[in-house]
């Protein structure tokens, strides 16, 4: 399991999304699954699983985020088939936010919402295949964070200890809705998981929300303190391990462990489990291992 690891929320339908998921990408895969009774959401069903060797979350937990194009996962294709081919499997039931065409920064490129809300930018690149990843989380500032997301960018090489600028390119002068200087396309690697960021000035009735969320990985309390202080930022956010930054992005700090905590046969020790983070803000491993113990 990566460090970092992008979630998606859903209200009942992650089983369905995620099934359909794997079925788009080579080495992809459903590596775990369990249900939390008893959440504030009800009964929850979650999953792990693989999409290109890229690990993520998905949760069903009730209607009450729903995915956005503020947050997107960016796909390199090498040639035009796959493309095409991985246009039309999302597009069924989908529709199309830029139609599969030629663009002035792409030979070919289409950003498209599947049946299930979640969107996807596909680039065509002959250098897909020496790329790290296939699949990109791709995050755009826009609204009240246009023109913050460099110091986003900043702000998340800092936190991150294991991080690297890999390129970025800036608006120039004289574009017609553009600022100068703001993040045209970016990439950077957090840890062991690159990402894209971009941001845009057009006024959007969207924005970053739990949706699409961010799980940081930490082997120990120190880390999860860490992690914790560095980021948090919405004090009204913090609920059983999730914050939301100055930026609005949404982040889960967990212990690895309490995934095993959550894949347990012994349905009495991960009801306490649940019990006591329920209860929690920032979450802790003594406390967790306490209630698993009983």
């Amino acid at each position: 399991m990566h460090k970092i690891v992008p979630s998606l929320w859903y209200d009942t339908e992650a089983k369905e999304a995620v099934n359909f998921y794997v079925s788009l990408f080579d080495d992809s895969e459903i590596t775990w699954s369990t249900v939390v009774e008893d959440t504030p959401s009800g009964d929850s069903e979650q999953f792990g699983f693989k999409l290109a060797g890229l690990d993520f979350v998905a949760i069903s937990a009730g209607p009450f985020f729903k995915l956005n194009p503020s947050i997107s996962l960016m796909v390199f294709c090498d040639t035009v088939e796959e493309m095409d081919a991985l246009w039309e499997r999302l597009i069924d039931g989908g529709f199309a936010l830029m139609e599969l065409d030629k663009y002035p920064f792409s030979e070919r490129f289409g950003w498209v919402q599947d049946r299930f809300w979640l969107t996807w930018q596909l680039m065509y690149d002959t250098n897909a295949s020496e790329m790290r990843q296939k699949i990109y989380p791709a995050l755009m500032y826009i609204n009240e964070q246009y023109g913050h997301a460099e110091e986003a960018i900043n702000h998340y090489l800092d936190v991150f200890k294991h991080s690297e600028m890999l390129e970025i390119y800036r608006n120039p002068a004289g574009l017609p809705t553009e600022k100068e200087g703001t993040v045209m396309f970016s990439k950077q690697l957090y840890e062991d998981v690159a990402f894209v960021i971009s941001e845009n000035s057009v006024a959007h009735n969207f924005n970053f929300n739990e949706a699409f969320s961010f799980i940081v990985y930490c082997d120990t309390q120190e880390e999860i303190d860490y992690y914790w202080e560095k980021l948090t930022a919405v004090p009204e956010s913090e609920v059983c391990g999730w914050l939301k930054d100055k930026f609005g992005v949404s982040w889960q700090i967990v212990p690895r462990e309490l995934d095993e905590m959550m894949l347990t046969k012994d349905a009495e020790a991960k009801k306490r489990v649940v019990a006591a983070f329920l209860e929690m803000k920032k979450l802790d491993i003594a406390a967790l291992r306490e209630a698993f113990k009983g």
